[in-house]
C-alpha cells in the first residue's frame, strides 16, 4: 500500500483492506473518505465492516460512494465538506483511487487550475486528462 499524496491534507488509494487501515493509523492518517460504492465486487469489504476498523484505530471515517459517470455537483460538495471538517491527514479510496483523485481535483480546495491539478495526479499514478473539460467547467463555477 503506497497513498498517492494529492496534498499535504489528502491522499488517494485503491480499494483497502481492514489490515490497510490499521498500517494508514500507524502512518498517521486520522480519516477515511470511502468513495466506492457497496457491492462493486463481490471481494470488496463493505464500507460497515471499513468503517469499523476505522474507528477501532480511532479513526474518523465518511461514506460519499460515486460512479463516475454520474458525479454531480452534491458529490463534489460532499468531498469539499468533508476534507474541511475530517481530522487530517486523510485517506481516500475507491476501487483504483481514480474517483477519489478526481473528487480532490473537482474540489480543488486549493484553488489549483486545471493544467495543476492534472500534473499532480499524473505524478501521483492517476490520468486525469480525460477529465481535462470537467475540471475547467468546474473552476469556471466554482
Amino acid at each position: 500500500m503506497k497513498p498517492a499524496i494529492l496534498s499535504p491534507n489528502l491522499s488517494a488509494l485503491p480499494q483497502l483492506s481492514v489490515d490497510d487501515i490499521g498500517q494508514l493509523a500507524d502512518l498517521g492518517y486520522r480519516s477515511i473518505i470511502g468513495n466506492r460504492p457497496d457491492g462493486e465486487a463481490p471481494d470488496q469489504p463493505t464500507w460497515k465492516t471499513i468503517k469499523a476498523a476505522a474507528r477501532a484505530r480511532g479513526m474518523e471515517a465518511v461514506h460519499i460512494p460515486i460512479v463516475v459517470s454520474e458525479i454531480n455537483a452534491a458529490d463534489i460538495r460532499a468531498f469539499r465538506e468533508a476534507l474541511e471538517r475530517l481530522p487530517k491527514p486523510i485517506a481516500a479510496f475507491c476501487r483504483t483511487g481514480t474517483r477519489s483523485t478526481l473528487l480532490w481535483a473537482l474540489a480543488n480546495e486549493e484553488g489549483l487550475s486545471a493544467d495543476q491539478r492534472i500534473e499532480i495526479a499524473g505524478n501521483q499514478g492517476y490520468d486525469l486528462e480525460p477529465f481535462r473539460a470537467l475540471l475547467t467547467r468546474e473552476a469556471t463555477n466554482a
